[in-house]
């Protein structure tokens, strides 16, 4: 939402605010803002979905009851 102020900005009296300010408008004009590659946003919901019961799938019930001892443990601790 825009500021509606009547007031003119000022910039920051701070140095360490000022500095980053100009930092800031640097960074902008150089790098711009930076965006996601799509392709990869979309396999790596691919992967979560499916991850932890692939996980589970694979494990022996031993080895799935050793792992929620281990983190029932830390969550516990």
């Amino acid at each position: 939402m825009p500021e509606r102020s009547r007031k003119p900005k000022r910039p920051p009296t701070d140095p360490n605010k000022a500095a980053r300010r100009v930092l800031d408008a640097v960074i902008e004009a150089t790098e711009g803002s930076p965006t996601k590659n799509p392709a990869a946003v979309a396999l790596g919901r691919m992967g979560g979905l499916k991850g932890g019961r692939a996980r589970a799938a694979s494990l022996t019930p031993k080895q799935r009851s050793a792992s929620a001892k281990k983190a029932a443990k830390a969550r516990w601790a």
